[in-house]
């Protein structure tokens, strides 16, 4: 068994990023996702791969853009401001069908806010931030144990579907100790891109772009992407359940938020109120087959997230108004705490008795 070694969910990810075959990061410095580029800094020398800190945002997305059409596992994080300057560049690699891996750790918006927690970029990562009719795949760690767990899957899934894959965290999650084990080793060899510009000595030369002039190309390259997507939807959801067999009342949350909620659903159960816990790995594709599912018997969902109710409209699309879908969230920074979101939940409860 790995020996568990004790790090922030920052380093977690870098790690795992690491691991995973990353040798390409591009970033630039802000709160409270500074530990990651410090992180890089130091290892990429280690591992023979490339750190660079960019001038700006903006240039750090475009050299993710570069060095994945070269054929390499690239990376580039930020936090809530940070991550709006790249939003052209995430256009454009999707465009270009370009992997690469864009990590998220948020903090109090909107404009330069603060650096506490938040949840407030959900619309940004899940609908598409940047221009066209695109989406990210969008991961949500719930722990330093899955920081560094999905950074090494968000770079499988980017390279099966040739797609950008963002992993959406926040301060909590980013600056939090914990024990990590890691399971996965390092990778050996990276995943052949018969696609890349790498040289085309005895072959015909790949071409890698997003701006498609002839008319009718660019549609019918949108129907591919559309199609790609679908069967992402298909194939790559996941989530993760929480006493929810026999629940009336199920609380959805993700992230930190969903550490708060099983500690929720375990006093609501001490006072033999059936309470459970559904938490959406994947922010996108959505969960929503699962929550029409629980819908049928459940009394009401209750959201709990850092925003003002970003996921909520999501819960409430997938739950088709079967059901009543409860919010209760804090912004700008502010952490709910349990017993905040117990009372509250109770109070629903009550009413729904009532």
């Amino acid at each position: 068994m790995a020996k568990k070694i004790l790090m922030s969910g920052n380093e977690a990810l870098a790690e795992g990023a690491i691991r995973a075959g990353c040798r390409y990061y591009f970033g630039y410095p802000i709160t409270p996702q500074s530990e990651i580029p410090a992180y890089m800094a130091k290892r990429m020398r280690e591992v023979g791969g490339v750190f660079l800190q960019a001038e700006s945002e903006v240039a750090a997305i475009n050299m993710v853009y570069g060095a994945s059409a070269a054929g390499g596992r690239a990376m580039t994080s930020s936090s809530s401001p940070g991550i709006s300057l790249k939003q052209e560049g995430i256009s454009y690699l999707v465009g270009a069908e370009l992997p690469a891996v864009i990590v998220n750790v948020m903090r109090g918006s909107p404009g330069l806010g603060n650096i506490a927690p938040s949840q407030s970029d959900y619309f940004q990562a899940t609908k598409g931030g940047g221009h066209g009719d695109y989406h990210l795949i969008v991961l949500a760690p719930d722990s330093a144990q899955e920081m560094a767990d999905l950074a090494y899957l968000a770079f499988d899934l980017a390279d099966r579907y040739r797609n950008p894959v963002m992993i959406l965290a926040d301060a909590i999650l980013g600056q939090m100790m914990e024990g990590v084990e890691f399971k996965n080793g390092f990778r050996k060899e990276n995943v052949k891109k018969d696609w890349a510009v790498s040289g085309a000595k005895g072959r015909v030369p790949n071409l890698i772009r997003s701006l498609y002039m002839q008319e009718g190309v660019l549609e019918e390259h949108n129907k591919k992407l559309q199609k790609k997507y679908s069967q992402i939807i298909k194939k790559e959801i996941r989530f993760e359940p929480f006493k929810t067999e026999d629940a009336e009342i199920i609380l959805v949350a993700y992230g930190s938020m969903a550490r708060l909620g099983r500690e929720v659903v375990s006093r609501l159960r001490e006072e033999k109120i059936k309470a459970g816990l559904l938490r959406p790995i994947t922010l996108w594709p959505f969960p929503k087959d699962v929550l029409k599912e629980l819908a049928d018997r459940a009394k009401f969902f209750f959201v709990v997230e850092m925003s003002a109710g970003q996921m909520v409209e999501d819960v409430r699309l997938s739950v088709e108004g079967k059901i009543p879908v409860y919010f209760y969230g804090r912004m700008g920074g502010g952490v709910p705490t349990p017993l905040e979101v117990l009372e509250k939940v109770k109070e629903k409860l009550n009413e729904d008795r009532g």
